[in-house]
């Protein structure tokens, strides 16, 4: 038989290779010595790096339950604070709530006031004119009264004034009428004769001040001894006999002489003892205090109802009460004292003044507005 050629093997790979290197050779006894030696070293120094991990991890465990410790603390107290804030906001949220509610409540009442004043408003801007023309009416009305009953003239242009500026505030050419009647009247008031009864009042007022000072015909007096006079004449009558020569007068005329100054002395003092007056009204000279008290009240009376009568434009009663106190004053009290003179020409004054004014009525306004009025 032929044999086969011999062909080469197949190289083994690598890994192969190495593996199928020979093991080298094991370490001599000297080696392992040498190596066993530092291990205890290792150990130890290994069981003092484990020991001082161990203490830094129980001091970083201790020093993080520290601060949990302090953290939780800290957590509470600041739930606690957080708890009693939130008791206190939902606290104030219900006051908040409540105070909404009432607000609420009193803004529905608003408007519910509102509406109605609103409506109100509306009915009385309808009937404006006529509310205005109304309480012109009324104004006009009384203010005629007072110049017909009291003869307030002043009273009556205020009345009219107002009454026209009440009607210029509006635009309406219907009222132009009512202003030109209230024009004319006021025109017409203005146009009256003027009475001073603010000073005829005074006058009055001064008489009655004065009636308790008037001397009275029972409150008569005598008069004083004239001793002055009597002693003039006698210094006279002696200063005349001096003057004369001592030889001239003879012994008839010295008698005569003091006879005639002794008879003066003596007709001077009777004519101090007894008096004569001529009275119309004997009884005047007999009053007593009490009743010379009731005379003075009863003249002041007189006087207070003159004046009320001025001022009421009671002419009649007015003249009356004038001429009763004026002949009070003449029967009572004595006429010739300078102030019972003063006072009687007061009182003639007084009753001098004319009462008798016609005053004019505002019935031309008054008609022209309830013209208006009744045309509406």
């Amino acid at each position: 038989m032929n044999e086969l050629p011999n062909t080469p093997e197949p190289l083994p790979p690598a890994s192969v290779v190495e593996q199928q290197a020979p093991p080298r050779p094991a370490p001599g006894p000297g080696l392992l010595q040498t190596m066993q030696r530092p291990l205890p070293l290792a150990v130890a120094i290994l069981t003092v790096l484990l020991a001082l991990q161990a203490w830094s991890s129980h001091s970083r465990i201790n020093s993080l339950r520290r601060d949990m410790a302090q953290s939780l603390q800290k957590g509470n107290a600041v739930n606690a604070s957080t708890a009693a804030l939130a008791r206190d906001v939902a606290d104030t949220a219900k006051e908040l709530q409540i105070k909404v509610g009432v607000l609420e409540s009193r803004q529905s009442e608003a408007q519910t006031q509102t509406l109605a004043l609103e409506q109100l408003y509306q009915d009385l801007s309808k009937n404006r004119d006529e509310w205005a023309l109304t309480e012109i009416e009324q104004v006009l009305t009384t203010a005629s009264q007072q110049l017909q009953l009291a003869g307030n003239v002043e009273g009556a242009l205020i009345a009219l004034q107002n009454a026209d500026r009440s009607l210029s505030r509006s635009d309406k050419p219907q009222f132009l009428n009512i202003r030109r009647a209230i024009g004319a009247d006021i025109e017409r008031l203005r146009a009256m004769p003027a009475l001073d009864l603010a000073g005829v009042a005074l006058r009055l007022d001064g008489v009655i001040g004065h009636v308790d000072t008037l001397p009275m015909l029972s409150d008569e007096k005598p008069l004083l001894p004239a001793a002055p006079v009597r002693g003039s004449r006698k210094q006279a009558g002696d200063r005349a006999a001096s003057d004369a020569p001592a030889e001239t007068l003879t012994l008839v005329q010295r008698v005569t002489q003091t006879w005639r100054n002794w008879s003066q002395e003596m007709w001077d003092d009777v004519r101090q003892l007894v008096r004569v007056r001529s009275v119309d009204t004997p009884e005047a000279l007999m009053l007593s205090p009490s009743e010379a008290f009731f005379v003075r009240e009863n003249l002041k009376l007189r006087l207070l109802n003159a004046r009320l009568a001025l001022l009421s434009r009671n002419e009649a009663a007015f003249h009356r009460d004038l001429a009763s106190a004026q002949d009070i004053m003449l029967k009572y009290f004595d006429t010739r004292s300078r102030v019972t003179q003063s006072a009687q020409s007061a009182l003639r004054q007084v009753q001098a003044n004319n009462l008798t004014i016609e005053m004019p009525t505002l019935s031309e306004s008054l008609n022209a507005v309830r013209n208006y009025k009744a045309k509406d």
